[in-house]
């Protein structure tokens, strides 16, 4: 597989972007297409499934009002209300960025753009557009009132994620800012949108940072934004994700690689309620409800050296743990089996059924990479298993390799020299030994954190 996804499609009228974005994208889709006109557009996702739109806002020559994009918009929605679309703009207005997300974008990219943050707003996209169209209805829910049962895009009815939905369903209706811990592949971003589409800002945006997947040189001018000239490469003012989320939510994603010098100043715009962008001399008010989620362990976040606390009291007002696979195994069975619906309408395959056997070796695994892996596990035993799965069908080597760190062959006949094994192993150790922190982790193995969480997903860590 040539990207994490399957497909994007791209429109724009510039042949030129749709090259670079072409070439780009490769790194996380399996097939990117590209239109160079609405109408196009409309054809591809009347004739196959895309995970994510990159739309340009304007198509006629000399138009800035973003109104032609808009329209399209509306139209992909209106088609595909579970399809995700990212808005691309070289006028980065404040207005243009929430207008967009107020009527249904899951995101924004500026032109000309940054790499890392177009592969950033592409790969959260395209997991939000799967975790809406994977979404099963919340364990217990039921109508009432007349009104239709909400679906929760958080599978499980074990008593610690009983613990969780209930935490959800207080937190959710106030404006209280929220914590979600948990290691990776555990949902944490799923249980970020849960609570935001039970908050009274559920019409408004929700905006995803995912601080994991940007340089710290970025991290800056993505929050607060920038006015035009305030750097070398600031050629247009450009609007922050703070400001974009105003009047909706703010999921910060992988908080705890918030650089050190950056923390203060987003302790100021939340207790202020409002942000400067780099290079302005006047504040902006906001009006954001502030989720933030992060692998990190309680040790490493109540140390000064690492995050400061005053911002941690103001972040975890209520703290959600979400908890690993192992510690919900009774989860696995209904995991497993919306997996494998999902990979066999993918992949145009009967549903297949699961012996005996193979349940109780999934039980039996501790799953390092949790709910991911599982996925990955399912999506793996779609396309190379029978009508009905055994033990086999779910390797350990794919399931829940990590749990011993072997070096030797299953027959001790060598040292194993297997690339992906060995860079799985390589990876999981520098995760281990940093506690999760992906700037450490990143840095140990000379990666950068974008490329490392690339890993992280092929790996099911």
């Amino acid at each position: 597989m040539k990207g994490e996804f399957g497909a994007c499609l791209v429109v724009d009228d510039d042949e030129d972007i749709l090259f670079a974005a072409q070439l780009l994208l490769r790194q996380v889709f399996q097939r990117v297409e590209t239109v160079t006109n609405p109408a196009a557009a409309m054809a591809v996702l009347a004739a196959q499934t895309v995970d994510v739109v990159l739309l340009d806002a304007n198509f006629t020559r000399g138009a800035t009002n973003s109104a032609e994009g808009m329209t399209v918009l509306q139209k992909i929605l209106d088609t595909d209300p579970h399809l995700a679309v990212v808005m691309m703009t070289a006028h980065a207005g404040v207005n243009v960025a929430v207008e967009a997300m107020k009527r249904g974008a899951s995101d924004f990219v500026s032109k000309p753009w940054s790499n890392d943050r177009l592969l950033a707003a592409a790969r959260t996209a395209a997991a939000l557009s799967r975790s809406r169209r994977g979404s099963p209805p919340m364990p217990g829910a039921a109508e009432s009132s007349g009104q239709a049962a909400r679906v929760s895009p958080l599978i499980g009815t074990s008593p610690a994620m009983t613990r969780v939905h209930s935490l959800i369903a207080r937190a959710a209706p106030t404006d209280a800012n929220v914590l979600i811990l948990g290691e990776n592949g555990t949902g944490k971003e799923l249980a970020a949108r849960d609570l935001h589409e039970q908050s009274r800002r559920a019409n408004g945006p929700m905006v995803t940072v995912d601080l994991g997947a940007l340089s710290a040189e970025l991290i800056d001018s993505e929050l607060f934004g920038h006015v035009k000239g305030a750097f070398t490469d600031a050629k247009a003012n450009r609007v922050g994700r703070i400001q974009a989320a105003d009047g909706g939510t703010l999921f910060l994603d992988e908080i705890g690689n918030l650089p050190l010098h950056l923390q203060p100043k987003l302790l100021t715009a939340l207790e202020q309620r409002h942000v400067t962008p780099v290079g302005a001399n006047r504040p902006v008010p906001v009006d954001v409800r502030v989720i933030a989620a992060t692998n990190m362990t309680y040790a490493m976040l109540r140390d000064e050296r690492h995050f400061r606390q005053d911002l941690l009291f103001r972040l975890n007002t209520v703290e959600i743990e979400v908890p690993s696979l192992r510690e919900r195994p009774e989860d696995i069975p209904a995991l497993l089996q919306h997996f494998l619906v999902q990979y066999a309408k993918r992949y145009a395959k009967p549903v297949p059924t699961l012996s005996p056997a193979a349940r109780q070796a999934l039980l039996d695994q501790d799953w390092p990479g949790n709910v991911r892996a599982l996925r990955h596990a399912a999506e793996r035993a779609i396309i190379l298993g029978g009508e009905e799965l055994s033990p086999e069908d779910f390797p350990a080597g794919h399931a829940a390799e990590g749990s011993a760190p072997a070096t030797l062959r299953p027959d001790h006949s060598g040292p194993d020299l297997n690339l992906d094994r060995a860079e799985r192993r390589l990876v999981e150790a520098a995760l281990k030994k940093h506690g999760y922190n992906i700037s450490s982790s990143a840095a140990e193995l000379g990666l950068s954190r974008a490329a490392l969480y690339r890993r992280m997903e092929k790996h099911g860590l």
